[in-house]
């Protein structure tokens, strides 16, 4: 099966892909793609930079999609050419091949929704799935007003292991520890983020922070740019390339009841350590929490 979902409009500033995909599995829930492959399209993808596609994709299995896709164009071509040198000889045949590679204009999908980024503000979640995150300026939904009584068995077992309460706001919410990384969110352009946040400021003196690049090659670009000197300077432990706290591995592991502004895909009961509060944000919203210590809106931090 397939689905395709458009967003129209345009992500408004201190707005992610990471915001933008965590509002659509809010929206349609964490099994709302489940068994289809789905191609996101719309004016919002198009005005995305490949990265934050990446992010998208990678974060559609959340909503429990086989699958997701973005038709290919002309900053993927860059994209792609950049990064293979070697494929310049192939380029006449691989361009031919790729512009193929999106529905024809007639096609017919299974499923269709679609969303206005303009809609879509900085989102944190406050439960124990994905798809239980507000926007930074909106409060924790009351279990009472779930749309079933499963629903709202989950919602109210969620609130009981994040130890918080319904009506309230997540803003202002202490945060223990932050973690930059992950195969969502450890890419270069996620590093040069955190970056312009952190640049000149000092991480809170009661946060432990770390960003581990998403591989050996971000690391190094991040090193080569500058970007990791300002991490460190800003106070984030700079770390090798893994999964590391994304799911508690080695001795990255939350402490019971500690909890974390993080940029994985998943804040499982348990996911960075036993007893582990996770809070999924943007990697701009997480370093915003680094700084003040306290779930925030890095809108009101950005010059």
């Amino acid at each position: 099966m397939d689905m395709r979902i458009r967003v129209d409009g345009r992500l408004a500033l201190g707005c992610t892909s990471k915001d933008l995909i965590l509002h659509i599995i809010n929206r349609i829930g964490a099994q709302g793609a489940r068994g289809y492959v789905v191609e996101f399209c719309g004016a919002a993808i198009e005005g995305l930079s490949i990265e934050a596609r990446m992010t998208l994709c990678n974060m559609a299995v959340e909503a429990g999609a086989r699958g997701a896709l973005i038709a290919p164009d002309e900053r993927l071509l860059r994209y792609v050419f950049d990064r293979a040198p070697d494929m310049h000889a192939h380029r006449a045949e691989a361009l031919h091949l790729w512009n193929e590679l999106k529905s024809d204009g007639n096609a017919r999908f299974d499923a269709e929704l679609t969303f206005d980024a303009a809609q879509v503000g900085p989102r944190v979640t406050w439960g124990t799935s994905p798809e239980q995150s507000i926007p930074i300026d909106g409060v924790i939904p009351d279990p009472a007003e779930a749309a079933s009584p499963t629903a709202r068995s989950s919602h109210e077992r969620a609130l009981l292991y994040t130890g918080l309460n319904p009506g309230t706001s997540l803003e202002g919410l202490h945060i223990d520890r932050v973690f930059i990384g992950s195969c969502t969110n450890g890419r270069i352009e996620d590093l040069r983020a955190v970056a312009q946040v952190v640049k000149g400021r000092t991480v809170d003196k009661k946060v432990r922070a770390m960003v581990v690049p998403g591989s050996g090659a971000v690391r190094k670009q991040a090193e080569d740019e500058g970007v990791a000197a300002i991490l460190i300077d800003a106070g984030f432990e700079w770390r090798q390339p893994g999964c590391s706290m994304c799911l508690a591995m080695n001795d990255d592991v939350l402490k019971p009841g500690e909890r974390c502004a993080s940029t994985t895909n998943r804040n499982f009961e348990g996911r960075q350590g036993r007893g582990g509060r996770t809070h999924l944000m943007s990697p701009a919203m997480a370093a915003a929490a680094a700084l003040s210590g306290f779930i925030t809106d890095v809108r009101k931090m950005e010059p």
